[in-house]
């Protein structure tokens, strides 16, 4: 005689209780040891406590596989410290020629005074006008035009009779022809002025000293005779050419000349000399 077991189904397996288990135990038993008809197999759902053990048998059901929760944005680190602003590049300043630097580094050499009196100034202070101090067998005057002028015309030698200038006080290209009402169309300038170094120096340089002074190559320049005589003897703080671009050569000049025969500056003068050798 078979018996029907019966018990509670959880998660697709089925659950027998203890009990339930002796019994059908106990039942395998008594029909293999060839007891007594009629025992009873107990239901295990009829008698079972609550709080029995329970049995479970594997279930064959396949659980599907569920998709991975996407992952959390990565959380940047935020700093306490507040932001900089970006740094600005400073603009470049444009370098100085190295002419300007040396120009600029000698006017820094020469002493700053105040203007001494006239007194005592002459030109014959100054010795003998353009005195052949080249021993070249020509006067100062004419080794200045041949030097300055182009297309010169000197058939005898020292002499220049003709010539064109391109005059650096206004930029005029000047055509020279010597005689006696054409020749003061171009002059000889003493870029400084005998009066100013006169006044600024030269009244304690020897009779000799000056006179070299007075015919040095470096102190002249041919140039438009109006523009000279406008000049007079004015320094860099009261008169500059006209021509500007042709005054950072002046002004280098006035400087070399003046510590070539230590020559002062006025402060006035030192300014005007400063900045045009800043606009070179």
């Amino acid at each position: 005689m078979s018996k029907r077991v019966s018990g509670r189904v959880v998660g697709g397996a089925r659950v027998v209780g203890v009990r339930g288990v002796a019994a059908l135990v106990l039942g395998a038993s008594l029909l293999l040891g060839g007891c007594a008809e009629g025992a009873e197999i107990l239901e295990g759902g009829s008698s079972a406590s609550q709080n029995s053990e329970a049995t479970v048998e594997p279930s064959t059901e396949t659980i599907p596989d569920q998709p991975e929760p996407p992952a959390a944005p990565e959380q940047t680190e935020q700093s306490d410290q507040p932001t900089q602003p970006a740094e600005q590049e400073t603009p470049a300043v444009p370098e100085r020629s190295l002419h300007q630097q040396n120009m600029l580094d000698l006017l820094e050499t020469l002493a700053v005074k105040g203007r001494a009196p006239k007194t005592g100034y002459s030109r014959s202070q100054f010795g003998q006008r353009w005195k052949d101090i080249d021993r070249n067998g020509c006067d100062q005057r004419n080794d200045v035009l041949a030097r300055d002028l182009t297309n010169v015309e000197a058939p005898k030698g020292c002499k220049v009779l003709s010539g064109d200038l391109d005059d650096p006080y206004t930029g005029r290209l000047i055509h020279f022809v010597r005689g006696q009402k054409t020749s003061q169309a171009v002059q000889i300038d003493h870029v400084v002025a005998l009066a100013d170094a006169w006044q600024k120096g030269a009244q304690q340089l020897t009779p000799e000293r000056r006179e070299q002074f007075a015919n040095d190559p470096l102190n002249l320049l041919a140039v438009d005779g109006p523009s000279n005589m406008q000049k007079g003897a004015g320094d860099a703080a009261t008169w500059l050419p006209a021509n500007k671009s042709f005054r950072c050569t002046y002004v280098s000049i006035q400087v070399r000349v003046k510590a070539e025969y230590q020559l002062w500056v006025t402060q006035a003068e030192k300014e005007a000399i400063r900045r045009e050798l800043g606009r070179c």
